[in-house]
């Protein structure tokens, strides 16, 4: 049944993404906000879809975190799940993603539409330099920035080592860092067909201030809060 219902999901995932894609496209001409609004309507309903299809919620801790001004978000990345509930839970955003994905049919489309930081990965200075020009444009014309530090899925029980990226960002430009924190792969493991009935918890941080801090002191911050929340995330499992 578990393979049933993932095979179901991810169909449904796949043709709702061709066409959300087109009407990206086709709403290009409109204001970021007004376009964001409508192509993230998709994520918000593929939730809805793992809810129904795969039994799979979610809950979240310090909403009240959220401010009304935009913040850098450093996310633990462990699933393709957050990239859809990050959409529903924070206002307008952004994400700094390797540019590969811009190349994908119909879903690159739609990723385009919503002005990523799309980077080279392999030119890191570059790449770095990208990330600081362009996050502190998005952010200054109110639009938050989510980076996941570690720059790739990793397993439950694992954490990696953080990218200097999201913290450069915020010394470079003032803006407060959000942590957040999630157990997702418990129930949509890293590159699994499977999705898993569950619970998802997602904890959001309070702002961790990046005036007058060293961009190294501030990424072992938020490293320390993520793991922490972790460890007590996934020995609930």
């Amino acid at each position: 049944m578990i393979i049933t219902r993932s095979l179901i999901f991810i169909i449904l995932h796949i043709v709702t993404a061709m066409i959300f894609s087109i009407m990206a496209v086709i709403a290009w001409i409109m204001p970021f906000k007004s376009r964001y609004k409508i192509v993230s309507q998709w994520a918000i309903f593929n939730l809805w879809l793992l809810k129904i299809i795969c039994h799979i919620h979610y809950e979240v801790k310090g909403l009240d975190n959220i401010s009304e001004n935009p913040c850098i978000i450093l996310c633990k990345h462990q699933s393709a799940w957050e990239t859809l509930a990050l959409q529903a839970i924070f206002p307008p955003q952004v994400w700094v993603i390797k540019r590969e994905l811009l190349w994908i049919p119909f879903f690159g489309w739609g990723l385009a539409s919503l002005n990523p930081i799309a980077i080279n990965r392999r030119t890191k200075r570059k790449a770095l330099n990208q990330i600081i020009k362009q996050g502190k444009s998005r952010l200054l014309s109110g639009i938050w920035v989510i980076i996941f530090p570690e720059g790739t899925r990793t397993a439950s029980g694992i954490m990696n080592k953080f990218g200097m990226g999201g913290v450069k960002l915020a010394v470079e430009t003032g803006f407060p860092i959000i942590p957040v924190a999630h157990d997702a792969g418990k129930v949509w493991p890293r590159q699994s067909f499977i999705k898993y009935p569950g619970v998802i918890k997602l904890v959001v941080g309070t702002k961790i201030e990046s005036n007058g801090k060293k961009a190294s002191d501030l990424n072992k911050s938020v490293f320390n809060w993520i793991n922490i929340e972790m460890k007590i995330l996934e020995s609930k499992n």
